[in-house]
């Protein structure tokens, strides 16, 4: 059996998810299906999560577990959405600048100054 190519794989972005994705994606794949991205992933990037995650995921197939329903090349939000640029934020929706209080309390400031004071006047 050759490598796959990634026009292959049952999942075409299967390069760019990450590898938390996975998990889910797989679970609508058939054991052969699992079995193509087990080999593509020992020759590329052979990451140990990944390839435990498949392998695992393999195992649950060939002990009769089936497929969820599901199409894995659906909605991906693990992707960013592209052509959503910038912030709604604007002038005219950020808030007023405004500076940190000073620390302590009115009395407490005034206090200090006065006792400031009636160690001056005592020396």
């Amino acid at each position: 059996m050759s490598t796959p190519d990634r026009g292959d794989l049952p999942l075409p972005d299967y390069d760019h998810l990450p590898a938390g994705a996975l998990e889910h994606r797989i679970r609508s794949l058939r054991s052969e299906e699992v079995a193509r991205l087990l080999k593509y992933e020992h020759e590329h990037a052979d990451r140990p999560p990944v390839v435990q995650l498949l392998a695992a995921r393999k195992r649950q197939l060939e002990e009769g577990a089936q497929p969820s329903g599901g199409d894995p090349g659906a909605y991906r939000p693990e992707q960013s959405q592209r052509g959503r640029g910038g912030s709604p934020v604007s002038p005219a929706t950020s808030p007023q600048p405004s500076s940190p209080p000073p620390h302590g309390t009115p009395d407490q400031r005034g206090s200090r100054r006065a006792t400031a004071r009636s160690e001056a006047s005592a020396r």
